[in-house]
């Protein structure tokens, strides 16, 4: 039978409670039982070590439930049966997008936050900076409204090794030494890490992920914005912000119009695609009309 919000960690707890109960049961109780009252029968002594025994095993084994958490130190290493941890950098906490991911359920278990992050954040949010100011504070914010979401576990992890040399190295150690996996937005330190073979989850590759499929030949309805680079040219954004380049939308700048995917172009911060007007570009009217 499985307990509903017990996880496996405090499972585990739970029963070597009861054993560490039992045990003591057997190796304290008896003898105290049989000193104390040496006019007991055999069968009472071990109905009373019997009943005192289970009474101090689920004693433990609630204890050890409540606190099985503290039995996982931050920075240990892997735990059968627990997912790796996940550890939270600094661009990861200040992008804010993490907490509407765990928020949706689609990411729980155990998170790490090295303790030169908090640090980190901290000295961003007292800079004399105002907007360096506000990103310090939206990552304490964030860090703040996982801790009270149920579901994930939030600790603080030590450094792993003194000899760290930024908070990037340290990171990359911590997960070393914890067989976690980092969760990052930023560029230069998903690099390192996948050099030092340490997984990598990136925020910007799952916001690409979950970007809608868009297909040559789908209509889509968008909203002329601005003029494109090229003559006649305009430029319209999906929901996601995905750029749109309209061929022959320069006049229709300002306007909400129906368009069709023609060709996509993957670039370096995600992909683009480029279309025409329902109607039909300039071009192929004039040969429409011939």
């Amino acid at each position: 039978m499985r307990t509903p919000g017990l996880t496996t960690g405090r499972r585990a707890a739970r029963v070597a409670g009861a054993l560490i109960g039992l045990a003591l049961g057997a190796v304290v109780i008896l003898p105290a039982v049989v000193v104390l009252s040496p006019g007991l029968s055999t069968g009472q002594a071990g109905g009373a070590l019997t009943a005192l025994a289970v009474a101090l095993a689920l004693t433990a084994a609630l204890g050890a439930g409540a606190f099985g958490h503290l039995l996982v130190p931050a920075g240990s290493g892997p735990v059968p049966g627990l997912p790796a941890p996940l550890i939270l950098d600094t661009s990861a906490l200040i992008d804010g997008r993490i907490r509407d991911i765990v928020e949706t359920g689609f990411l729980d278990g155990r998170l790490l936050v090295a303790g030169s992050v908090l640090r980190e954040l901290q000295n961003i949010a007292d800079s004399p900076d105002p907007q360096r100011r506000a990103r310090g504070r939206r990552g304490l914010e964030v860090l703040a409204a996982l801790k009270s979401m149920p579901g994930v576990s939030v600790d603080v992890a030590p450094a792993p090794s003194p000899a760290a040399r930024d908070v990037d190295h340290e990171l990359v150690e911590l997960a070393r030494s914890c067989a976690g996996r980092l969760l990052t937005t930023d560029f230069n330190l998903n690099r390192v890490a996948r050099v030092r073979d340490v997984p990598v989850l990136n925020v910007n590759d799952l916001a690409h992920a979950l970007r809608p499929a868009i297909l040559p030949g789908e209509t889509l309805r968008v909203s002329i914005l601005k003029e494109g680079r090229e003559p006649h040219q305009g430029v319209a954004y999906l929901d996601d912000g995905t750029m749109i380049v309209v061929e022959d939308g320069r006049p229709l700048v300002g306007r909400t119009v129906d368009i069709v995917v023609t060709s996509a172009l993957q670039t370096a911060a995600g992909r683009m695609f480029f279309a025409r007007s329902e109607g039909g570009t300039r071009s192929e009217r004039r040969e429409s009309a011939l």
